[in-house]
């Protein structure tokens, strides 16, 4: 792994037991994540974004198990580590800006005191001056005033609710962000801005980030690749405008004709038919059920994540 990447996740397998069989939510997902780049990982809901983000920050909850892989962040491979030295890990170089800034707040604590928890968990006693200036300069990066600080977020709207779990996340200068459908449950003008001010973050930063969501119009403006899941798999990963301009999956064109146009009226295209049960997937390609394109070998042999004849990988017998 060169010393460029900031995170490589090699067959990273995530399921989640049932009584009636384990479901497959992360299905051995490979990528990696460059220094400073942003990458966005897209896909239905349910298609398990946020749990391969979860399974890279070791978070996932019962009944859900993380079964295989290898995480290897800023060169440290964390698979030799164990809970104590990874909590350490996670915050410093990985961080997570959770969805649903409503659900992940103290309500009876104030702003402050939720930032320097935060900061003195992992760094110890600070000195209560510096320690202001500190926080006080992280509420600025976002586009908050000091006097936010002071708040219980009750006092605070969606979007400034959002902005300081975005300040939480970037407090101990972290290598990665995660955010993980961070502009979701806002209104579109709100979503504007708190995308901007991941935007903003990240270059100012330098840090790298994965953009967990659904909204493709939003991915295009923010991020410099695009990582595809369906069904718990990777069907494609591309440059931003090369999947836009040429996509090679058919899963990824109908997501990409699924967006609303203001220069031309046309019926949306939607993904059609039913995913497969996602504890027996059928043998050969996943999205089988699905394509328009499906031919036999589809059916029967399963496509590998290969690079295309230009810069993206797809798993596609039919690319090209």
């Amino acid at each position: 792994m060169t010393n460029n990447i900031s995170l490589n996740v090699e067959d990273l397998t995530v399921h989640y037991g049932t009584p009636t069989g384990d479901i497959l939510a992360v299905n051995g997902v490979s990528f990696n994540v460059e220094k400073g780049e942003a990458l966005g990982l897209v896909g239905e809901s349910g298609c398990g974004k946020s749990t391969a983000a979860y399974g890279i920050l070791r978070l996932v909850q019962h009944p859900g198990k993380i079964l295989g892989g290898k995480i290897v962040v800023d060169g440290i491979e964390t698979n030799n580590l164990n809970e104590e030295e990874f909590r350490k890990l996670r915050a410093t170089k990985l961080a997570l800006i959770p969805q649903g800034a409503m659900n992940s707040l103290n309500p009876t604590m104030r702003v402050f005191g939720q930032i320097k928890d935060q900061i003195q968990t992992h760094e110890g006693k600070q000195n209560p001056s510096e320690l202001k200036d500190r926080i006080e300069d992280l509420l600025k990066k976002v586009g908050l005033p000091a006097r936010i600080s002071r708040m219980f977020p009750h006092e605070l709207s969606g979007g400034m609710k959002q902005r300081v779990c975005i300040a939480i996340g970037i407090a101990l200068h972290p290598s990665l962000v995660i955010a993980d459908e961070s502009t979701s449950a806002l209104d579109v003008i709100v979503q504007r801005i708190v995308a901007q001010t991941l935007s903003h973050v990240q270059k100012e930063m330098g840090v790298s980030m994965i953009m967990i969501g659904h909204d493709m119009g939003l991915m295009a403006q923010m991020v410099d690749r695009v990582a595809v899941m369906y069904a718990g798999n990777l069907v494609e990963i591309s440059k931003t405008k090369e999947l836009f301009k040429n996509p090679a999956h058919p899963y990824s064109k109908i997501l990409i004709e699924s967006i609303p146009s203001i220069k031309e009226k046309k019926p949306l295209k939607l993904v059609e038919g039913i995913t497969h049960d996602p504890r027996k997937p059928p043998p050969g390609c996943i999205f089988q059920l699905r394509c328009p394109m499906v031919e036999s070998k589809c059916k029967e042999v399963q496509p590998e994540l290969k690079q295309n004849n230009n810069d993206s990988h797809v798993a596609c017998h039919l690319a090209n």
